[in-house]
């Protein structure tokens, strides 16, 4: 069988599930493992990042690949006898806005390669079932989809009020029990709930010591990012579909991208009540929202006469969104990088420079070309130009300072720097993601 074969196989299979779950909404499938065959692992080995940061095991993809037919098989055999052993998952932390930092979870490579293989038959059943303003995590969907929804809705509701949500350290406060349960309102096949069992209960190796919370899903792991969609699914998406908004007076809609969401209302009264019940709907299912960062805002375009101060803004995504001037002289929804992103931006590029100040200026230059291309193509929204030209200025000034500083002997002065910055420029920002106004 042929790679395009094997692929065709594969997919043919998922949409037959697909179709399933569509026609049976409320379907439990006792019946999913037999799926999963060596043709199915060959392609979740495919799909699997081949370059991500080893494990416990400290086993490459390289190394696994080795011998990936024998690999494929054993695994495939150890999986469906049950013999399959999940391995704990290495944590680190990663730095995090406000100076905190964010723990994130890395699974052995053959762990991955199998929750890859478990995430592409759930995501086939559950794709039915999520709400289409989910966008995080999920095929065909984006951060930007997101963000270009929460802004043609604003613009139509004529802004209103806005609960911006902040859910404190929700990855490591999933419960795995009430997990389990909702997973199995969808899944009852023994092998799948079995192995979702074991990655759950695998343990965090962090600092040589080995721990076995009973809640949370690491950051970082495969399967993590459809778990806790899963589960928020049912805390939040379909609760607001189907039990708040039949009950509200006026206009609401939501836009969630994995844990962070925001909810809209035209009626303050409406904002007011869910904004109340808010807490305790979360408390049901061990989470906790932040008291601090989740707001509720009034986010009405300024009336003639008022100052500034009565616009109101949040932040969604990186962004800070709030009412600006058009071209034409009417109020819009505009975007800018919202600050402590900027600031986090900024802190690793330079971070970057002095670790690698001693590295060739031209093999320096490349890498920072890339990373700021990567800045614009995610934040070069309409209107935040001028973020991201603040952005390339003092990126450049970053690197001319580490640059000066590669020996005791010699300074780097902006006549010498400027000449350098016109041999090698940095790329200027561009808007990859255009409104017209």
């Amino acid at each position: 069988m042929t790679s395009t074969q094997k692929l065709e196989d594969v997919l043919t299979k998922c949409q037959r599930i697909a179709k399933l779950s569509k026609d049976f909404p409320e379907r439990a499938f006792v019946s999913l493992a037999h799926h999963i065959d060596e043709t199915w692992l060959h392609e979740a080995y495919r799909r699997t990042r081949k370059d991500g940061a080893v494990g416990v095991d400290n086993q490459s993809a390289e190394q696994y690949s080795e011998a990936l037919e024998e690999n494929l098989r054993t695994l495939l055999n150890r999986a469906k006898g049950g013999h399959y052993k999940a391995l704990p998952v290495r944590r680190v932390y990663i730095p995090k806005s406000g100076g905190k930092m964010r723990p994130l979870g890395i699974p052995a490579f053959e762990d991955k390669v199998l929750q890859r293989a478990i995430v592409m038959l759930m995501e086939a059943i559950y794709e039915q079932d999520f709400h289409p303003d989910s966008y995080g995590f999920r095929p065909g969907r984006s951060a930007h989809m997101a963000l270009s929804v929460l802004e043609r809705r604003l613009r139509g509701m004529g802004g209103g009020w806005v609960i911006e949500l902040d859910i404190q350290s929700f990855f490591d406060c999933v419960d795995h029990g009430l997990l389990r349960e909702l997973i199995q309102q969808r899944i009852k096949d023994g092998v799948i709930n079995r192995l979702i069992g074991k990655w759950l209960n695998a343990g965090l190796m962090e600092n040589g010591e080995l721990h076995h919370p009973n809640v949370g899903t690491p950051q970082g792991g495969v399967i993590s990012p459809l778990l806790a969609n899963i589960y928020l699914h049912h805390v939040l998406d379909k609760w607001f579909e189907e039990e708040v908004q039949p009950r509200l007076s006026g206009r609401s809609s939501m836009v969630r991208y994995a844990d962070d969401a925001v909810l809209l209302f035209s009626n303050e009264q409406d904002a007011q009540r869910v904004m109340e019940v808010l807490p305790k709907r979360f408390g049901r299912y061990g989470l906790t929202l932040h008291p601090e960062k989740t707001r509720l805002i009034k986010f009405k375009p300024p009336r003639l006469g008022c100052d500034d101060q009565d616009r109101g803004s949040f932040n969604m995504l990186g962004f800070t969104h709030f009412w600006g001037k058009t071209r034409k002289g009417g109020w819009a929804v505009k975007r800018k990088t919202a600050n402590d992103r900027f600031r986090r931006a900024l802190k690793g590029i330079s971070e970057w420079c002095k670790i690698n100040r001693q590295v060739r200026v031209r093999d320096q230059h490349k890498i920072l070309t890339s990373k700021l291309r990567g800045h614009y193509s995610y934040y070069g929204l309409s209107g935040n130009y001028k973020a991201l030209s603040c952005f390339r200025f003092l990126v450049e000034r970053v690197w001319v300072k580490w640059l000066s500083r590669r020996s005791q002997r010699g300074h780097l002065n902006w006549e010498k720097a400027s000449r350098l910055l016109k041999l090698m420029p940095l790329p200027m920002p561009r808007i990859t993601k255009s409104t017209v106004f």
